[in-house]
């Protein structure tokens, strides 16, 4: 309803939300253009930028466009902290997804390359838990909710109160 069908990503919306070394860009989103049960994001990181370490109750599979990067994921989330975090090397052309609250981290690890990414998740907008560092309990995970990108097309709606 009114969003075209085919679009041009460089015309889309790119912001880094405050964060250096960091750009994104909501290709497909529920809240920016009515999608339902899917959200795709296209996500650049600069050498060095990473994501914080959350978790969400989606599922999420990203897709490695170019450079490379470590992905950080700590499969032990359901104990009462995330723990200690499996190292997974990503690379271009390389593929991989993140279970439902499963924390994780995506980092930047090539000093000479921009990493770039294409990230889809479920049951979106997502509402993200954060933490400070692997072994801060889940009780002291701070929710953000709208997410940074979501955050425009969420404003409460104004009310007409005669």
């Amino acid at each position: 309803m009114g969003v075209p069908l085919v679009r041009n990503i460089s015309q889309l919306p790119e912001d880094n939300y405050g964060r250096d070394g960091f750009s994104h860009i909501t290709v497909a989103g529920s809240a920016l253009h009515g999608m339902k049960e899917v959200e795709v994001w296209l996500q650049t990181f600069s050498p060095g930028s990473h994501t914080p370490i959350h978790r969400h109750s989606c599922e999420e599979v990203f897709v490695v466009l170019k450079g490379s990067g470590t992905l950080f994921l700590a499969s032990s989330s359901h104990e009462k902290y995330p723990g200690k975090p499996q190292e997974f090397p990503i690379f271009a052309n390389s593929t991989f997804h993140i279970p439902v609250n499963d924390a994780h981290q995506v980092w930047n690890t090539n000093d000479n390359e921009d990493l770039q990414v294409l990230a889809i998740i479920s049951r979106p907008p997502v509402k993200v838990f954060i933490y400070e560092g692997w072994f801060v309990p889940h009780i002291a995970a701070k929710l953000k909710f709208p997410y940074y990108w979501d955050e425009q097309c969420l404003q409460p709606s104004v009310k007409d109160e005669l």
